[in-house]
């Protein structure tokens, strides 16, 4: 069975209304200042900012995507590189062997968060902690994150959203109990961060590292039935 999954929404990312506001009322008010009081201090002052206030604009965008809905079939969680693949025990949260997938997310990346394989989530968790670079091997463990687990037909599956050096809040909507489909929207990290999927030992892998991954596009694994 495939089919292709929607989900539309506004072209910013839900969790980001705050800081999208902010920069938008400063923004104007320097345009509102360099109209009242045309002189080169005014004029700077606006040219300064509108850069920062679109490149704010094109970090939240939210592009809609189709996803391939295949049985079995995990896609990437987020757009950015697949900067490691190692096999190891997830001690806290599965207890049981893993594959551990990283993905680097750079402040020019969609930072929006997708569904890698649709299931029940039985658990959401936020754990504060550092905030080392999301491209260090120990920022899995010691760096603030949100943890979420999807129970799936094919096992369980761990993504972990990882703040980084830039990026200080992790935002996840999910709630336990709720069925989330493969390449629905979840979550949202703010600036340069990591995202890390765990995968039931078995997993075929579809991808390598240093490939570049795109959240509910990209095919990352295929799973088994359990």
């Amino acid at each position: 069975m495939e089919n292709y999954g929607k989900d539309k929404q506004w072209p910013f990312a839900e969790g980001g209304e705050s800081t999208l506001a902010l920069m938008t009322g400063i923004w104007a008010a320097a345009a509102a200042l360099r109209f009242l009081r045309q002189n080169p201090l005014t004029t700077l002052l606006f040219w300064l900012i509108t850069p920062l206030w679109l490149l704010i604009l094109w970090f939240f965008r939210d592009p809609n995507r189709d996803t391939l809905v295949e049985d079995g079939l995990v896609v990437s969680p987020g757009d950015g590189e697949l900067v490691e693949i190692i096999r190891e025990p997830e001690k806290r949260y599965l207890n049981d062997d893993t594959i551990r997938l990283s993905i680097f997310l750079s402040i020019v990346d969609v930072h929006v968060q997708r569904v890698p394989i649709s299931g029940r989530v039985t658990l959401v968790e936020h754990r504060p902690g550092q905030f080392l670079q999301a491209f260090r091997p120990e920022a899995s463990e010691v760096n603030e994150y949100i943890a979420m687990i999807t129970e799936s037909a094919y096992g369980r599956v761990l993504t972990k959203q990882i703040a980084g050096i830039l990026a200080r809040r992790c935002v996840n909507h999910a709630q336990v109990g709720d069925w989330l489909t493969t390449g629905q929207r979840f979550g949202l990290i703010k600036f340069s961060s990591r995202v890390d999927l765990f995968l039931p030992p078995d997993a075929e892998l579809l991808v390598r590292v240093g490939d570049k991954v795109y959240g509910g596009l990209t095919p990352i694994a295929r799973l088994r039935n359990q």
